[in-house]
């Protein structure tokens, strides 16, 4: 491209220009008042490729810098197509009379008639067109024209780009910003403390697989002041999750506050999230009451796994219970609960899904039979103890692993 030097001198301008400001849509308007005025357009229009791949409007000016409205019926899309599509500059200077353009709706309705169009590219793709018109004269553009725009394109694409990459940086910043607050309302609604009950000891662990979880644990009352326990997997993750499981928590909480017991708060529970759950999402429960002094307690299971239970008199672990319905899916479900007494140094392992499906680098499953040696260790140990050994050990399987799903587990713990 020959160019002299007032027009170097232009280019460095215009360049200067462009990548004065870092916001999108001042950097194009600018770029589009620069094109206008060089080169003597009645209007101007850029349009940038999407993350569909559709071209769509970004800038479109007039000679008095104002935005032209409705853009989307003022040019000849045959041209911006064409052009898009073959990554060459187009000029016309009659539109009107110009064979493959008079016939055109656009064209005609509009009445343009100098059409100047090049392509925008970046790192050899067409990433948008540069166009524009003149509806008052024919002969506006020159060769000299197109060398002129394609030169301010070149120089326009990396000023965008720029501007483009910065606002992505800001989004992404804004989001991490909301996803970290989404993570500590999150927090928040969990258990801050474990509580105490007499004859009992309790740990919990809560590890999200992303910024915001669909587990979640807590300890709750019932309405005849017996004491319990729950884990809820909310299928899905991410924000969605994390917003159906802030409802099925509130929802369990009301439904266990108005039973006496773990088969009518999964019933009631399960009516109330068949209603208002989103299409298509279900939580899996398990929920654990702790009836008096005695070491009985009752279970009712929905769709999660099954807990284990350390019978220290037999010195073995176990299954206990059976499952049912996850929570969201049939109204009418008919939920059952089982019952047993723990004897001193028994305990219960409520977990979601996330414990055994932990996956290391070779798409391994941490699967029951880890778990299980990895409880048999400690199986005499205090809570707190089990707790610990069951974290480090998922954490020394996984390695330097980004977590595949999120991990909650409850232990309850008889010592008396």
């Amino acid at each position: 491209m020959s160019l002299s030097e007032d027009r170097l001198s232009l280019l460095y301008r215009v360049s200067q220009t462009f990548n004065s400001s870092l916001d999108l849509s001042e950097v194009l308007n600018r770029v589009m008042d620069e094109v206008v005025t060089v080169t003597r357009a009645e209007r101007g229009f850029l349009m940038l490729r999407q993350a569909d791949g559709a071209f769509r409007f970004g800038a479109a000016r007039g000679l008095d810098q104002q935005t032209v409205e409705a853009p989307e019926f003022q040019v000849s899309r045959g041209i911006v197509d064409r052009v898009a599509a073959e990554g060459k500059a187009l000029m016309t200077s009659d539109a009107q009379t110009d064979a493959w353009l008079a016939s055109r709706d656009s064209v005609r309705i509009v009445g343009v008639r100098a059409i100047l169009c090049v392509p925008l590219e970046l790192k050899g793709r067409v990433e948008g067109v540069v166009y524009v018109d003149s509806r008052l004269q024919t002969g506006v553009f020159s060769p000299d024209d197109v060398d002129m725009l394609q030169g301010i394109a070149a120089s326009a694409a990396i000023a965008i780009d720029n501007a483009r990459l910065y606002q992505v940086a800001i989004e992404k910043g804004r989001m991490e910003r909301e996803l970290q607050v989404a993570r500590e309302v999150q927090s928040s609604l969990l258990p801050q403390s474990v509580p105490s009950f007499p004859g009992w000891e309790f740990v919990a662990w809560w590890q999200p697989a992303r910024e915001v979880s669909g587990d979640f644990y807590d300890f709750v009352t019932f309405r005849d002041g017996s004491p319990g326990a729950l884990i809820g997997d909310v299928t899905d993750k991410g924000m969605p999750a994390a917003l159906f499981m802030a409802s099925a928590r509130s929802v369990m909480r009301a439904s266990i506050a108005a039973s006496d017991d773990p088969q009518a708060a999964l019933r009631l529970a399960n009516q109330t999230l068949c209603a208002e759950a989103p299409n298509g999402m279900f939580v899996t429960l398990l929920l654990l009451q702790l009836l008096g002094e005695g070491g009985r307690v009752r279970i009712a299971n929905a769709g999660n796994n099954r807990p284990l239970l350390y019978r220290a008199g037999r010195d073995e672990i176990d299954d206990f219970g059976a499952t049912g319905l996850p929570l969201a899916i049939d109204p009418a479900f008919p939920y059952t609960m089982q019952e047993d007494v723990l004897g001193r140094d028994d305990f219960l392992l409520l977990y979601t899904d996330g414990l055994t499906d932990a996956t290391d680098m070779h798409h391994d499953l941490f699967g029951r039979e880890r778990l299980l040696a990895a409880l048999w260790d400690v199986r005499r140990s205090p809570a707190d103890a089990i707790r610990e050994r069951l974290r480090l050990a998922v954490a020394a399987f996984i390695g330097a692993v980004p977590p595949y799903d999120d991990v909650t587990f409850v232990l309850a713990r008889r010592t008396t």
